[in-house]
């Protein structure tokens, strides 16, 4: 019975042996394999075996992308200004082996190789420097960090600064400088729309001005062409009347001269018109010199037409 148990005993020792001599290693994972301390392998993604008592798994590494958060690191800029900027690096592990051998603690090593880093860079530069050269300190620091985390199988992809704190006295002092000038740029926007305003209400008054002048013009000028249209259709009208006078007059010496009137008739036709030219609006008459021989012949026709009444 006994020696049945020690059996069972001996075959679970060799099962647990045998399983843990067969490693699965999973994907974006590498495993160090040492023999007697020494290294032996790298092992990549799948099934592996190794001899019990004589090989062991020294480290399981990630080879994925990895961040660290660093926290807040005290800096002076080359102005004396002492302030906590804290940083974000983006790293990935490259080469399993040199990460294992290469340094006891790489995610310390990272941080304080990435503080002395910063301290070197934020050294050079002044205040307002640093608060707008982020990008340049990020450049500055991923080129130094790879470089010196490359004997370590460490590739830093990018490093970001996440926050720059400077202190409180400074802090107070960019904000009302950042106020100070969001009232200058207000300041300047409603001066602009000010002016922008006044410049409208004057162009609107002269357009205003112009169109005004336009339509006195144009209203001058139609008043004008009426009263030369009336004009010209009181001319028309007088100079027709006095055509039909003159026609009126030249159809009844046509008619006398016809009828075999003499001269003496139409002389005295003449004086009728004299008379009637006498009592229009004109001031002055101008008498024609034979005036005297023309009433002479009026009294002689006078007399003519009288004697056969008196017979």
């Amino acid at each position: 019975m006994g020696g049945a148990i020690f059996l069972i005993v001996i075959i679970v020792i060799v099962a647990w042996v045998l399983a843990s001599c067969i490693r699965i290693v999973p994907q974006a994972y590498a495993v160090i394999l040492e023999r007697l301390g020494a290294y032996q392998a790298t092992w990549s993604t799948g099934i592996h075996f190794k001899v019990p008592f004589i090989e062991r798994v020294a480290r399981k590494v990630n080879l994925k992308e990895q961040v660290v958060d660093f926290p807040p690191q005290p800096v002076i800029t080359k102005d004396n200004v002492t302030m906590q900027i804290d940083t974000v690096v983006f790293f990935q592990i490259t080469d399993p082996k040199l990460y294992t051998y290469g340094v006891e603690n790489p995610i310390m090593a990272i941080e304080n190789l990435s503080a002395t880093t910063l301290r070197n860079i934020i050294g050079d530069m002044e205040l307002d420097e640093t608060l707008t050269s982020r990008e340049t300190i990020n450049t500055k620091m991923r080129a130094s960090l790879d470089e010196a985390t490359d004997p370590w199988g460490i590739k830093v992809n990018r490093v970001e600064l996440k926050n720059i704190i400077p202190p409180a006295a400074i802090q107070d002092a960019m904000e009302k400088q950042m106020k100070a000038e969001r009232e200058r740029r207000e300041a300047i926007l409603i001066a602009e729309g000010q002016k922008k305003s006044t410049i409208l209400v004057a162009e609107g008054k002269k357009q205003s001005a112009i169109l005004d002048a336009e339509a006195e013009k144009q209203a001058a000028i139609l008043r004008a062409e009426a009263q030369k249209e009336r004009m010209i259709k009181e001319a028309e009208g007088q100079a027709e009347a006095v055509l039909k006078v003159q026609n009126a007059n030249a159809e009844g010496i046509r008619m006398i001269r016809e009828a075999g009137a003499d001269q003496a008739v139409l002389t005295l036709k003449s004086l009728e018109a004299f008379a009637k030219a006498a009592d229009g609006k004109s001031t002055k008459i101008i008498i024609p010199s034979d005036i005297q021989g023309i009433a002479g012949l009026a009294s002689s026709l006078k007399e003519i037409i009288t004697e056969p009444e008196d017979k």
